[in-house]
């Protein structure tokens, strides 16, 4: 994304002087799909496209903000009912105020952003914006500066209290721990971290977007998320210690067989399998084994299709394509129910796989699905 081009615009709205120049990048997630609401493992990686914010501090209490995509202008103050009405400033606003509870004497000041990662495609460019500001204003008028957990946090609370969506910790956290040429291991109920290296020579990461629009049918989301409980709760009848599927086993599991609903136990099968496939995946890339890599996302993309049922036919569709394709590993990333799928290639197999998948796809729905080359890059950090 070209900082130049949003530093131009900056320059037009307001006073011709410039600022400090922000980044922060979206996300994939490797493997690790429903398993954060289980007290499981997520393995995602910054992306090499993301938001960047040109930021002046502007010696007013009013905050002046121009949406660069949206050609989009507000203004907003800093109290909690000065909250704007644009949907992408309540954003902006809601880190605002999530710094200043934390002690962080947010003033004025005029900005100008931009972004490319691609929407509706499941790779948090909501959370790109977060960590953007939360780590730009955190630099600007942070005294008492916080650290980056709490950064990611400011982000994650900015979505629950401002955007009503009450998403988890691996977008924002990904957003601003990311590192260039590594996945990091998030240990969603201890929220420790381990970095691991992916470095995938001779092999690309691509997404295939499927343009369903991933509507995360919430009341099927929040379904789902019954149905773990309900496995947890039958089996903490023997095993008292158990707090969330990821202190199951599957012996466990098979003995509260009768006390839950057959669809309950396939819901805790695929959970329980899945955070066991994260910690697969890490033991294989530090033997540098990507084909095993491959295997378990064929084996995540089976699980959320047959099991979790979060699939749709046009993703299961992409899947078989990859499948066909002699593709190494492929899957549905994110909740499910439409966006993309994830994709391990080799390169000698790369155009065919996607010619391929583009003329099959077109000739069954009607449409092209979108491709985004993936490259794992860093997190939030100052550019200028």
């Amino acid at each position: 994304m070209d900082i130049e081009y949003v530093r131009s615009r900056f320059i037009k709205h307001f006073d011709g002087t410039t600022g400090s120049v922000y980044a922060s990048p979206g996300r994939i997630n490797l493997i690790g799909e429903h398993t954060d609401y289980n007290g499981g493992f997520v393995f995602p990686g910054a992306v090499d496209k993301g938001m960047i914010a040109e930021i002046k501090p502007n010696g007013k209490d009013k905050v002046r903000a121009y949406s660069i995509d949206l050609k989009d202008y507000v203004e907003f103050g800093l109290n909690e009912e000065d909250a704007p009405k644009a949907s992408w400033a309540r954003y902006i606003f809601g880190v605002c105020r999530e710094m200043i509870k934390r002690g962080v004497e947010v003033k004025g000041f005029d900005t100008a952003f931009a972004g490319d990662v691609p929407l509706g495609a499941g790779m948090s460019s909501s959370a790109a914006l977060e960590s953007t500001y939360a780590f730009a204003l955190n630099d600007l008028f942070g005294e008492n500066k916080i650290d980056k957990f709490e950064l990611a946090k400011v982000g994650q609370a900015t979505e629950h209290n401002y955007c009503g969506v009450n998403c988890g910790i691996m977008d924002q956290f990904a957003s601003v721990f990311g590192k260039e040429g590594s996945l990091i291991r998030l240990d969603c109920r201890s929220l420790e971290y381990q970095y691991f290296p992916f470095k995938p020579d001779g092999y690309r990461l691509v997404l295939v977007d499927s343009v369903v629009k991933h509507e995360l049918a919430s009341s099927a989301y929040n379904k789902r998320r019954q149905s773990c409980e309900a496995a947890v709760a039958a089996i903490q009848k023997k095993h008292p210690h158990v707090e969330f599927l990821r202190d199951c086993t599957m012996d466990m599991l098979q003995e509260a067989k009768a006390d839950i609903s057959e669809e309950d136990y396939m819901r805790a099968e695929y959970v329980i399998e899945e955070i066991q496939r994260v910690l697969d995946v890490c033991d294989a890339l530090e033997q540098g084994d990507y084909e095993t890599v491959g295997q378990k996302m064929f084996e995540t993309h089976h699980g959320m299709s047959k099991l979790y049922e979060v699939s749709c036919e046009e993703l299961d569709f992409l899947n078989d394509v990859a499948f066909d394709c002699g593709v190494t590993g492929s899957r549905v990333m994110g909740g499910g129910f439409g966006g993309c799928t994830i994709n391990l290639v080799k390169n000698e197999l790369y155009e065919t796989f996607i010619t391929t998948a583009k003329e099959r796809f077109k000739a069954k729905f009607g449409r092209s699905p979108k491709v985004y080359d993936v490259v794992i890059g860093d997190g939030s950090r100052k550019l200028l």
